[in-house]
């Protein structure tokens, strides 16, 4: 039987709360695919872990002998990758990444990281958004590059502030606009984030300000996709300032748009990873943003 720790982590946080919609929330995914992950789990183990109570769930039996063995698979799983990264003999610190970070943050960060924290390597790793937590969830990141909102569990510190605008196609209608009005693009449709990044696909979907359902164009997992789909015409996207400078590109432009809280770039480590070499990272950024 092959059960994934994905799926343990479900387990382990619709126990804490009781409740799928709360454990949802506290995972960023949404709920049907919550319980759609849940019901392929009881498949496979041939049991059910919950039954259905008015105010929620509660574990069955089975689901409550098999939760101390769930949390100690977890929690050795990661005791283990943090064991297997300090015996690295120079020592490696991964950073994960949804989108290229720029704003004159990461190469001077990585340099007083060196100065710091001599011998020690870093490695870069682009991770999808259908992993909201950059691969710390899974403890393949050490830290990430992220936008908030973040999944909990996660410690962040924010490192810009930045105006969401909306990236089009040139020959579109509102191209000529200089800024427009969030209002005039509800009716367009909209590259999204994968449904299993949560709340962050929410956000750039600009569901904080509407109370309609937005208009899905198409589904993108990277930036790349997302750029290609929009000057493919299949539709716009909201985008920070600061990205619509990095992924500038032919056959599409950007115009700030009003009505639209801003965006934030943040810097997210596990809660409880203390480690040297995560702390002295942090430390650079809180350097690089405090001189800028």
């Amino acid at each position: 039987m092959d059960v994934h720790l994905r799926e343990l982590r479900y387990f382990v946080a619709v126990a804490d709360e009781l409740n799928v919609t709360r454990a949802a929330e506290r995972l960023f995914v949404s709920q049907p695919a919550l319980s759609k992950q849940l019901r392929v789990l009881e498949r496979q183990l041939g049991f059910r872990l919950f039954d259905r109570v008015p105010s929620g769930v509660v574990l069955t039996r089975q689901g409550a002998a098999l939760l101390p063995a769930a949390r100690d698979l977890l929690e050795r799983w990661g005791a283990g990758v943090e064991r297997a990264r300090a015996a690295a003999p120079a020592g490696t610190l991964v950073i994960g990444m949804q989108t290229a970070v720029g704003r004159g943050l990461q190469q001077e960060a990585l340099r007083r990281f060196r100065t710091a924290m001599p011998g020690w390597e870093v490695s870069l790793r682009l991770v999808g958004w259908d992993d909201p937590s950059g691969g710390l969830a899974d403890g393949s990141s050490d830290v990430a590059f992220i936008w908030l909102p973040v999944p909990a569990g996660l410690r962040t510190y924010v490192l810009a502030r930045e105006e969401r605008g909306v990236a089009m196609p040139v020959d579109h209608r509102l191209a000529g606009l200089a800024e427009i009005p969030f209002a005039e693009l509800r009716d367009e449709p909209f590259i999204a984030l994968p449904t299993a990044a949560g709340a962050l696909r929410d956000f750039w979907l600009g569901l904080d300000v509407r109370e309609d359902e937005p208009v899905i164009g198409v589904t993108a997992n990277t930036a790349e996709e997302v750029f290609e789909a929009v000057t493919s015409g299949l539709g716009v996207v909201l985008v920070a300032e600061g990205n619509a400078r990095l992924y500038d590109r032919p056959g599409m432009t950007y115009r700030p748009v009003t009505g639209l809280p801003p965006g934030e770039l943040a810097i997210a480590w596990r809660e409880g990873n203390a480690t040297p070499q995560v702390l002295a990272f942090i430390d650079a950024l809180r350097q690089v943003t405090t001189k800028v």
